[in-house]
């Protein structure tokens, strides 16, 4: 594996400690290529010195000889344990982190171990085989549910003329959740139809903006009544009917209401590509330095999730790839880890399928679609959204495109998939739906400014 320029760590420091490995039952070992060169060596001296008829020398074969009885007879009751243990975590370093757990047994000082992981050399070590945690690392841009960091190992005699059998584990399963990035400013809903929150709403209420002064009536608070309009109306009255200081009626000053947003993130999992064309339709293909359309999807929906969320409104969040409930609106930083997991569990499952009846959102959301757009359903299901009164916002999350490697008829046939999703988007931007794009996981690839425009657009077109 490839050395990382910074430390990870596993993101959860606070998990219990595993128990100490439990020692596997002995089996049969192998001799090692060194047991074979005392073999020949003994029985090679022991030869020589009874054909020269000199026993001397042929006592000097006997130590090799007894020392392979002895090893074999002196081989531990129990074998060495080795095992991977790794942790969710955030690849916001781009390092992923596990633990080698090694458990020690008598008379078995020596474990070679050999790591594996997709996209880099295997990694070979000899450990002393005591109670021990190794750190392993791996360089990667990927997130979600990764299979990664296989393991071989393989114990020792004192002498290394045996070696215990090979112990392979499979590959360990970790949950890469998404990294996040601070928002600026987002998009609100057309509509805030909340009763409290952190934006200014257009209805009369509990504020901060002034709405108007208007007479006082039940169920205004007093601290609202305006005396120096009061007295300046009554004043104008009372003047012309000859009473002077008498007061007929009180005005209060009504203030704008304040309102929480409720967003809806939309996430098209149901087909992920990454930046070079020739490996589309086989994921497995994709290098660890190489970030999918979905791993982009999961890093903007996260992004933008935790920006709502940090200002106080309520974000739910529905997969296209998945045909059950969305995830029904919510607030909090437990919602936030909550969204992350569904996010990082998103994938691909099997051909991308057509959503027959659009998705009922709750009324008058902003909707945030994340897909490439390379069929009709994610664009057709936008357009209907805004078409009810949602506003949408379609987040574009193909990354840039490398066409190396491409015969003629694959460069004509994805020259017209480039085309119909181009102009997939461009209807969009015709019917409503306002675009932007996500296509790099750098952070010099500054998507804040892009949506502060669109969080400056307020009235209803």
């Amino acid at each position: 594996m490839s050395d990382p320029t910074t430390t990870a760590r596993v993101v959860d420091p606070d998990a219990p400690r595993p128990r100490p490995v439990a020692p596997a039952p002995p089996r049969t070992p192998a001799p090692a290529p060194a047991s074979a060169a005392w073999l020949v060596g003994g029985v090679l001296v022991a030869v020589v010195g009874l054909v020269a008829g000199r026993p001397e020398v042929a006592v000097l074969g006997l130590p090799l000889l007894l020392g392979l009885v002895v090893s074999r007879a002196g081989w531990p009751a129990q074998d060495v344990r080795a095992r991977l243990r790794a942790a969710d975590q955030t690849a916001s370093a781009g390092t992923l982190q596990a633990e080698l757990e090694v458990g020690a047994a008598p008379g078995v000082p020596l474990l070679g171990v050999r790591v594996d992981a997709p996209g880099h050399r295997p990694r070979e070590a000899l450990l002393l085989a005591r109670d021990r945690v190794v750190g392993v690392r791996m360089r990667s841009v990927r997130t979600g549910s990764r299979a990664l960091f296989q393991l071989d190992a393989r114990s020792a005699d004192p002498s290394g003329l045996l070696l215990g059998p090979v112990s392979s584990q499979p590959p360990v399963v970790m949950t890469v959740l998404p990294s996040t990035r601070a928002l600026r400013a987002l998009p609100l809903p057309f509509r805030l139809q909340g009763l409290t929150g952190p934006h200014g709403s257009r209805r009369a209420g509990d504020g901060g903006d002034l709405h108007d002064v208007a007479p006082f009536r039940p169920g205004d608070r007093l601290r609202r009544i305006d005396w120096r309009v009061t007295a300046r109306i009554n004043g104008q009255g009372a003047a012309g009917a000859g009473q002077p200081g008498a007061v007929s009626e009180l005005y209060v000053r009504r203030t704008f209401a304040t309102a929480d947003a409720t967003v809806m993130l939309v996430v098209d999992s149901r087909d992920e590509v990454g930046p070079r064309v020739d490996t589309w339709g086989d994921a497995s293909a994709v290098d660890e330095d190489e970030a999918t359309s979905l791993d982009l999807a999961r890093t903007a929906a996260a992004s933008v999730a935790r920006s709502y969320l940090e200002a106080g409104d309520r974000v739910g969040l529905e997969d296209l790839g998945r045909l059950r409930r969305p995830s029904p609106p919510a607030g909090g930083r437990p919602h936030l880890h909550r969204l992350t997991q569904q996010l990082a569990r998103a994938r691909p499952d099997g051909e991308p399928t057509r959503r027959q009846r659009v998705p009922r959102l709750p009324s008058g959301a902003l909707i945030v679609l994340f897909s490439t757009f390379l069929d009709d359903d994610p664009a057709r299901l936008a357009t209907s959204w805004r078409g009810s009164g949602h506003r949408v916002v379609a987040v574009d999350t193909l990354p840039p495109l490398l066409l190396a490697g491409l015969s003629g008829r694959q460069r004509t046939a994805f020259r017209v998939v480039s085309m119909d999703r181009l102009d997939r988007i461009a209807d969009l931007g015709r019917a409503g739906v306002e675009t932007v794009s996500w296509q790099s996981l750098d952070p010099a690839h500054d998507v804040a400014a892009e949506l502060g425009v669109l969080a400056r657009r307020r009235v209803r077109r």
